[in-house]
């Protein structure tokens, strides 16, 4: 046999065919991953979280979660009044990105080399969610996109709701029900003006600062935190959520 024959009867493997092969299943993954978010933000629309990653994260720590989760019409408006007051001002007015918080942000960090968050409530809700604790890119990004299918595919009562049963307090506890009956032995519902801006005043950073018994910075935060909630509810702050 000759060596053309040899040639044609056993061919090499092409390599475009092998990269073809490997592109006609690479493509798919990020196809699946859209699809597979789309799906999950569309079924929290209408079901309440199961759980999350940082209360998965907890539990490994040994610690006990507990988490009641309770629609928005049995949360105290106190409670609501008191988030917007502290994390997100402009929670009615923004689609999930507050840019000029953003700016403040990068200003400062230019001005005093330190950055501090300007995350919204509709980001932290997507975190809190589908997410974990930390940073990087691929998290931050990750993060954007589930904010973005949020604002989109619920409402901002319903983005409040999963942000006030999905929030941490501190000691395993997650929601307002439950951080309501462990702190003050009151329901969610039943929270008072003060209560809810003590809650509200440990939000960033629940495992560090405590309400029982509060310490000097928080009890100052939380006045700072009432008077804002005036400001909210007079200027109509909270309407897109409490109407």
């Amino acid at each position: 046999m000759s060596v053309y024959e040899l040639h044609h009867d056993y061919p090499a493997t092409s390599t475009p065919s092998r990269w073809r092969q490997v592109w006609s299943v690479l493509w798919r993954i990020p196809v699946f991953l859209i699809a597979l978010s789309l799906a999950l933000v569309l079924f929290f629309k209408f079901a309440g979280p199961f759980g999350s990653f940082t209360m998965l994260e907890r539990q490994i720590d040994g610690v006990k979660v507990q988490r009641d989760y309770v629609p928005l019409s049995k949360i105290s408006p106190n409670l609501v009044r008191a988030v917007i007051a502290a994390e997100d001002s402009r929670f009615c007015k923004h689609q999930g990105f507050d840019l000029e918080a953003i700016q403040k942000a990068i200003d400062e960090k230019t001005q005093r080399g330190y950055l501090r968050g300007a995350s919204t409530l509709s980001q932290q809700a997507a975190k809190n969610v589908f997410l974990w604790n930390g940073g990087g890119w691929i998290r931050k990004g990750a993060e954007s996109w589930f904010t973005l299918l949020g604002e989109t595919m619920w409402t901002k009562r319903r983005i409040m709701e999963i942000y006030l049963n999905q929030a941490e307090w501190g000691d395993g506890l997650f929601g307002a029900e439950a951080a309501a009956q462990a702190r003050f032995g009151v329901s969610a519902s039943a929270l008072t003006p003060w209560q809810a801006a003590m809650l509200a005043a440990v939000l960033p950073s629940p495992n560090k600062w405590r309400v029982d018994p509060p310490g000097p910075y928080v009890q100052q935060r939380a006045r700072q935190i009432m008077g804002r909630m005036n400001t909210v509810g007079g200027e109509g702050l909270d309407r897109c959520v409490l109407g």
